[in-house]
């Protein structure tokens, strides 16, 4: 399946490139918003792209810009990346969190409960535990803990305990095998969603350590920018969001000391101003892309 990039035209109207300014693609995937972003950037603009995903970064070595530069590191590594590149400050930092489409479409990798394939759903495959690995070591409370969290998985209870029980008989190795354990104890399931679907989700982020990433990412990228940039935050999980919405927000209103009395020259400054209210796919897109229904784009800015 083509990738199609969510709130293209929006995340980079967001970011309100400036000719010569310089950017961060923190999440490049196959380049939609990075080439958007190029296509507004003057002779003296730059773009750094990252992604963990060495498909994805393959795919932006192909771009022949002078201007342009991939570097295969996750984002929580963003301040470091940008280091050793000699970039001090940037004005702006996108975000487009989630899966992309070959990752979900190769069945090689592990991540869709569609294709029959081996267990990895490590987005980055040079390094760290593949998700057949950590289920054939997990406890059941641990197992039980992860799908509950980062599925919001009403019956983790049970499918944890059917993992264990079939691990008991032989490994679980495949995406079909685990599908099935998962469809076996689930009972009920909201129309037109796979029993498994949560399951998935809950376990590709874990094993990625997704939300500990972005929690790291977040600071780093407000370290980076200089006044007047921009930060735009693409999630797809209402724990992804609620990670932003609550990094953006308390960046916007710094906390305040109960019962202590302060001059308004004293009071805490914030470093943010959010710009405009959370931003949603519209019907148009989600016909073209129903992958994008879940979408929600939050912007916030650097203040002085």
């Amino acid at each position: 399946m083509e990738h199609r990039t969510v709130l293209l035209e929006e995340a980079v109207v967001a970011l309100n490139v400036k000719p010569d300014g310089t950017y961060v693609d923190a999440t490049y995937g196959r380049g939609g918003h990075s080439s958007a972003i190029l296509a507004r950037l003057g002779p003296r603009g730059r773009l750094v792209g990252l992604d963990r995903d060495r498909d994805a970064v393959a795919a932006g070595a192909g771009v022949a810009d002078a201007r342009f530069e991939i570097c295969h590191a996750h984002f929580g590594a963003l301040a470091q990346v940008l280091a050793a590149r000699g970039v001090a400050e940037v004005d702006g930092v996108l975000f487009d969190l989630g899966v992309s489409s070959p990752q979900l479409e190769e069945a090689e990798r592990g991540f869709s409960f569609r294709l029959d394939a081996p267990l990895d759903m490590r987005m980055d495959r040079t390094c760290g535990e593949t998700a057949a690995g950590w289920l054939a070591r997990a406890g059941e409370a641990e197992i039980r803990k992860v799908i509950k969290t980062y599925g919001e998985e009403r019956f983790a209870g049970q499918i944890a305990k059917a993992i264990v029980d079939s691990r008991a008989r032989g490994g679980i190795r495949t995406t079909g095998e685990l599908a099935r354990i998962v469809g076996a104890a689930v009972r009920t399931r909201e129309a037109h969603q796979d029993p498994a679907t949560r399951t998935f989700q809950a376990i590709r982020i874990h094993v990625n350590q997704e939300l500990e990433e972005l929690s790291l990412a977040l600071p780093q990228a407000l370290q980076v920018l200089r006044p007047g940039g921009r930060l735009v935050a693409i999630s797809f999980h209402s724990l992804e969001d609620r990670i932003v919405k609550r990094f953006m927000g308390n960046r916007a209103r710094p906390p305040v000391p109960d019962r202590l009395p302060l001059r308004a020259s004293e009071m805490p400054k914030p470093d943010l101003v959010i710009r405009g209210k959370p931003i949603r796919p519209g019907a148009a897109e989600i016909a073209v892309n129903p992958r994008a229904r879940s979408a929600i784009m939050r912007v916030a800015e650097k203040l002085g």
